[in-house]
């Protein structure tokens, strides 16, 4: 019987499974639905086009969106080891310290603000390029700077043009301004959490690493988690835990798997014919997610990477990689971007941009009359839009309801339109001149704010961001408490993104990690099975 299960061998399932199992002590065992991640693209940093449909992911889309002209969006969620940082295109950034400050002030979350999480975000990061206070350079977690595209320094050219100011390093303290990202990649290959965490610890005699591993539900007995059921040739078998189990399934899978459980919202279980272990109204609300709408310019020749679709340039990419670990196929093509704001009142930048030497790179994104162009996206970074994930079925096997409820606030959609404005400004600035022919999407058809608001309704899109469905927080209303403990239930925590009380403002999966990272120290600590809590 080992010490701890955990559900999950995502980004931060792998973080836990490989921190904890560093006490010979404690015997630990990861559990994840899909399988190894074998599949070359995962390891080659431009293959994360290829990640955003096919065997990988779960396969969801959302509900109808009303304020999103009744479209479904595709919800790309990871299903192999490593996760989200198995799949994702690796941008590197943490979001401000305001973030992290805000969990702790305005939701109760002690112990969370950034000076406090801070010091987890070093020792995940083994950077190639910056070091001192806000950086590690030993951590697990590989991060480095790229040889960026020519059109991507025209990019970072260009928004200095339109205002905004250059930035070396996003994840100093301030993220105003337009640079260069740097990506979750080391020696040319993605560094995930299965690479640079769970490998070394494959090894270790007191760590079990189960794939293609579906667990059905957590076991609860008299108040305390005790365990989880997995189907083996065909039956269900329980796998107890000695100590305790951790939900590390994402913004997604951990609602979902809690509900499954009998933990959630009493009526919509009882509906379902689920016994209700303990009534959690929360679980499964408050989901958050950046809502992404992309500006397509068409560039004036084959400048970009669009001309990599041909043969003979893929081949010459990669004998280029094979032959220097270099070129297109060790870059993650979203090599720059930047942060400046929309709504001029907020402290800090709200709107985020992903610049792409290419059209027609990511899953359902058109391509360019012509064959060559560039995009240039953006979104709000702090969406006051509140969505669900629900259950359909009692039934595991059913994906659940995933409703992001995206523009349901008009101020979400004012800032998107200021993203999109924003983005036309920027590639219309001189440095641009020599390469874009004309603004392809939106055309010049779109003018007034009545129609850009239509546009991003229309063509806006998840950035793959979900946080917030098992919200952490210092009231009993909250999911889990800021020891990651799910309120009401002993010997059961939750450990992923889907804590987040609040979305941070930028990409998620360093966030996502230093959770984990942060988590392990609190159950490292907690040597001893946990005691009986009440939250009556």
């Amino acid at each position: 019987m080992p010490d701890y299960i955990i559900v999950g061998g995502g980004s931060a399932g792998c973080v836990l499974a490989a921190r904890l199992s560093e006490d010979p002590d404690v015997s630990v065992t990861l559990l994840e639905a899909g399988p190894r991640d074998s599949n070359m693209y995962i390891h080659l940093p431009v293959g994360f086009f290829k990640m955003t449909a096919g065997p990988l992911i779960w396969g969801y889309e959302t509900v109808a969106g009303r304020e999103i002209a009744g479209r479904k969006m595709v919800y790309p969620q990871a299903r192999v080891l490593g996760g989200g940082s198995s799949i994702n295109a690796q941008v590197f950034t943490r979001g401000c310290p305001e973030d992290y400050d805000g969990w702790r002030d305005l939701e109760g979350c002690a112990g969370w603000g950034y000076e406090d999480v801070r010091q987890y975000f070093r020792k995940s990061e083994g950077n190639d390029t910056f070091g001192g206070a806000h950086h590690g350079t030993g951590g697990p977690l590989g991060v480095s700077s790229q040889t960026p595209h020519t059109l991507t320094r025209v990019f970072v050219r260009a928004a200095q043009e339109a205002g905004l100011p250059f930035n070396p390093d996003f994840n100093a303290g301030s993220q105003a301004g337009a640079g260069f990202y740097q990506t979750t990649t080391k020696n040319g290959r993605r560094s995930s959490t299965a690479v640079g965490y769970l490998r070394p610890a494959m090894s270790r005699k007191n760590l079990t690493v189960r794939t293609d591993t579906a667990v059905n539900r957590i076991i609860v007995e008299n108040g305390c988690a005790v365990g989880i059921e997995i189907v083996e040739n065909g039956r269900p078998v329980l796998l107890r835990a000695e100590r305790e189990v951790i939900l590390t399934a994402g913004a997604i899978g951990s609602p979902k798997m809690l509900m499954l459980s009998g933990l959630g919202p009493a009526d919509q279980l009882r509906a379902l014919d689920i016994d209700v272990v303990r009534d959690l109204p929360e679980v499964g609300r408050n989901l958050q997610d950046h809502m992404d709408v992309d500006v397509l310019a068409e560039l004036t020749g084959p400048y970009g990477i669009d001309r990599y679709k041909k043969r003979r340039w893929q081949v010459a990419a990669g004998i280029e990689y094979a032959l220097f670990g270099k070129g297109p196929v060790a870059s993650n093509i979203v090599e720059g971007g930047g942060f400046w704001w929309g709504d001029k009142a907020e402290k800090t930048p709200d709107i985020q941009f992903h610049f792409l030497p290419g059209a027609g790179v990511e899953e359902g994104i058109g391509s360019v009359p012509g064959g060559n162009g560039c995009t240039l996206n953006s979104y709000h970074v702090r969406p006051r839009s509140r969505g669900t994930v629900t259950l359909r079925s009692k039934d595991p096997a059913v994906p659940p309801a995933i409703d992001p409820n995206a523009f349901a606030e008009a101020y979400d959609l004012d800032r998107a339109v200021d993203g999109i404005k924003i983005s036309q400004e920027i590639l219309s600035q001189s440095a641009f001149r020599p390469f874009v022919r004309r603004l392809h999407l939106p055309d010049g058809n779109v003018r007034t704010d009545a129609e850009y608001r239509e546009f991003a309704r229309q063509y806006g899109r998840s950035a793959y961001h979900p946080v917030g469905t098992c919200r952490m927080g210092g009231g009993e209303d909250a999911v889990v408490d800021p020891e990651l403990r799910v309120r009401g239930i002993d010997r059961l925590r939750v450990c992923d993104s889907s804590i987040m009380p609040r979305l941070i403002s930028s990409n998620t999966n360093a966030a996502t990690i230093m959770i984990a990272e942060k988590a392990a120290d609190m159950l490292t600590g907690a040597s001893q099975p946990t005691r009986r809590h009440d939250y009556a």
